[in-house]
């Protein structure tokens, strides 16, 4: 990845209660890319999704060890808990073997910063659903 424009991480990361993604969609051609996936950590700048191999859509993606393909997409996702669609950046992909991928989008470009910070803090943090 080098240092990309994407390789940036620009505010602290938070742990949230898994918020539930009911689709994840590619804005270029509105493939859906992944389903039933959630939220796992978020920022002001990003959110960190945590996608299943068997909710991948396309046969290719779960085929494959890397997700380093979608890097660059420009993708939006529809958050269920809070009837919300953001749409963002794929920034990287990670592998953690069974449990599926680690997907960031940096959704910064796509929305201002004083929406992005009221977001943070209406995300629920661990064992606030309880």
């Amino acid at each position: 990845m080098g240092s990309s424009k994407y390789n940036r991480r620009v505010a602290p990361r938070t742990e949230v209660s898994p918020i539930h993604i009911s689709y994840l969609t590619s804005l270029d051609d509105f493939a859906k890319i992944a389903k039933n996936s959630e939220i796992v950590e978020a920022s002001s700048t990003g959110l960190l999704l945590l996608v299943k191999r068997e909710d991948l859509i396309p046969s290719a993606l779960r085929k494959t060890l890397t997700l380093d393909c979608l890097i660059g997409d420009r993708v939006f996702m529809h958050l269920e808990e809070m009837n919300l669609e953001i749409s963002g950046v794929i920034t990287r992909t990670q592998l953690l073997g069974k449990k599926g991928f680690y997907v960031a989008v940096d959704y910064s470009d796509e929305a201002p910063e004083y929406w992005r910070e009221c977001l943070m803090d209406l995300l629920p943090r661990p064992g606030e659903l309880d």
